[in-house]
């Protein structure tokens, strides 16, 4: 787990892999009674933790102007990420299915022991944030960001990522 400061808060993430209970979360999750809340995000769609940390600001933001586009500060998250406008379409694809096994679990202002209850409903393997590049799904990254081969000869898989998801507001 790592913890982030970002615009007068905190940001918890903690990455996990062979998760065995994703279904079980997602029904927690859709049903509004996850315990602790955290946003679950598919963690083949990361590249690296910035572009995470750019859609967590811009969450922040919303939250502080009470413009949330979602119903919690931690699904507002994942359609942050998406880069997509469409929120049904942004939780479904950046967030967890019933068969993800590789998630990132990310929680603003966690004490310890929220993140030790996290710890505890995640049936899998919690591993380095080191090996989100790695293990990045980069075909399905460029084909959902519409990312080309031009634009990663200048630039890296995460920029193009963060690049959208500051600019989706204003397109």
């Amino acid at each position: 787990m790592k913890v982030y400061e970002l615009s007068g808060t905190t940001l918890s993430v903690a990455l996990f892999t062979d998760v065995a209970n994703s279904k079980e979360l997602l029904e927690l999750m859709q049903a509004g009674t996850l315990e602790p809340e955290v946003a679950l995000l598919n963690a083949s769609l990361i590249p690296d933790i910035f572009p995470v940390l750019a859609a967590a600001h811009k969450t922040l933001v919303a939250k502080s102007r009470d413009s949330l586009t979602t119903r919690t500060l931690h699904s507002e998250l994942v359609y942050n990420y998406s880069g997509s406008k469409h929120i049904s379409e942004s939780l479904k694809r950046c967030g967890i299915s019933d068969s993800t096994t590789y998630v990132l679990v990310a929680r603003f202002g966690a004490s310890e022991e929220e993140m030790i209850a996290v710890k505890t409903l995640i049936k899998g393997k919690e591993i380095d944030l080191e090996e989100l590049e790695g293990r990045a799904n980069k075909p399905q990254i460029q084909k959902h960001y519409k990312i080309t081969g031009v634009e990663l000869g200048i630039s890296t898989l995460g920029d193009a990522i963060t690049c959208r998801i500051a600019a989706r507001d204003a397109l």
